[in-house]
């Protein structure tokens, strides 16, 4: 029989009630204090007040359990369990500082070396979504309250909906011409930004999300989510989960043809241009660099303004 995290699930969901609770108070305050850390983000008083209103429930909730946070860094359970909670106590602190509700808290646990569960809230939003390993994943307003989310059916580029949150960062892992390769073959593209766009993909409203910078924190609940609601999360190397250091999450059908353009793999040096033959076009638009090297065949379409 297969392990349960039902009472884990449960727990997620009080501690991000509690969290709900405390940034609402702070959301659109006048008066909310906001500071600038060394990798020039954002931190504010909310940031820092869920962070440790979690922290304390787990403490006593699940001693034996290992807690790393955004703001505190990780925390020894009170024994060897194999288990971490990964918080990210507001995802989009830029959004909640500049009062745009598109913002939430991100729960997370691991369990010796997998993720598990997962909880995401998003309380301006009025939603919330969860996971665990082997139930699927739900959006609702409680366990008992919910539906089950699936990922969408597309299965070509030209009929795909992309969302990133900038497009900041590509040019640092040298993936920006062909992220933009991407983006042009697609149907639509958008800047949902941060957890909305994993979550809107789990849910089937869009297809394709990647982002080339991200945290453990920013990835844990949303690799659970994503995955049990039939997609692929993986990072932009192709290894399983929220381990590397960027993300690419698709509805699965889509996941090679994606990381065709935006694979990044460090340590293969400079694009190599040699696997063609085929005499240069000066008016074609150049190919993203791993495109026949990974046996896709590039096809023609109208391409949305």
């Amino acid at each position: 029989m297969a392990h349960s995290y039902n009472d884990d699930l449960r727990l997620a969901h009080v501690l991000a009630d509690n969290a709900d609770n405390l940034s609402m108070e702070r959301f659109l305050a006048i008066d909310l204090q906001v500071e600038t850390k060394p990798d020039m983000t954002y931190v504010t008083e909310s940031d820092q007040a869920v962070e440790a209103a979690i922290r304390r429930t787990l403490k006593s909730a699940r001693t034996r359990d290992v807690v790393l946070g955004e703001e505190q860094g990780e925390d020894e359970g009170s024994g060897p369990g194999g288990r971490r909670w990964i918080i990210d106590p507001i995802d989009g602190t830029a959004n909640f500082v500049r009062g745009v509700p598109v913002w939430a808290t991100l729960i997370g646990l691991e369990e010796d070396g997998e993720i598990v569960a997962g909880c995401v809230s998003a309380p301006a939003l009025g939603r919330r979504w969860w996971a665990s390993k082997g139930t699927g994943a739900f959006t609702g307003k409680s366990l008992m309250s919910s539906r089950e989310i699936r990922v969408s059916q597309v299965s070509d580029l030209e009929s795909s909906s992309l969302s990133y949150a900038s497009l900041g960062g590509w040019d640092a892992i040298g993936r920006a011409d062909a992220f933009a390769a991407l983006m042009r073959r697609c149907w639509r593209t958008r800047a949902y930004g941060d957890f909305w766009s994993y979550m809107l993909l789990a849910e089937g409203a869009l297809d394709i999300a990647a982002e080339p910078e991200l945290n453990l924190w920013d990835m844990a609940a949303l690799d659970i989510i994503v995955r049990e609601a039939g997609g692929t999360f993986t990072s932009l190397a192709g290894a399983p989960g929220p381990w590397g250091d960027n993300a690419l999450a698709t509805n699965t059908r889509l996941h090679d043809a994606a990381m065709a353009y935006v694979g990044h793999f460090p340590d293969q040096g400079p694009p190599d241009q040699s696997w063609t033959d085929e005499p240069e076009d000066d008016d074609a638009e150049p190919e993203p660099d791993n495109v026949r090297r990974l046996g896709f065949a590039r096809e023609t379409a109208d391409e949305t303004p």
